[in-house]
């Protein structure tokens, strides 16, 4: 038995059960999920035998998604970064930028 809503992604944002179908009724009725799907941005789950298969969203919504991840990702990076910092740990940007052009042969003069 499908829950009523399957949490996923940001800000506790989950699918509906109006945006849950089965496999087969998105097969026979393919072109009016697609045309859905694109007009809500929307991701809906597919079923099998009443089992929550897969997932299926345009190629916009997925994309917003990646630009997403990337985004938390680099915000991960930069609060690893200023933990690191508070530690002591790492090296100044005077430090990287010697390194830097030592390893490609120029000088910051």
């Amino acid at each position: 038995m499908l829950p009523h809503a399957i949490y996923c992604g940001l800000h506790g944002r989950g699918v509906h059960l109006s945006n849950i179908h089965s496999l087969s009724d998105f097969q026979r009725n393919t072109k009016e999920h697609l045309r859905q799907l694109r007009e809500s941005g929307e991701p809906v789950v597919l079923t099998v035998n009443g089992q929550a298969e897969v997932v299926v969203q345009s190629a916009e919504a997925y994309q917003r998604l990646l630009d997403d991840q990337d985004f938390l990702e680099s915000i991960r990076g930069v609060g690893r970064g200023l933990e690191e910092a508070k530690r002591g740990e790492g090296r100044t940007l005077r430090e990287f930028l010697e390194e830097l052009a030592s390893e490609h042969g120029f000088s910051l003069r």
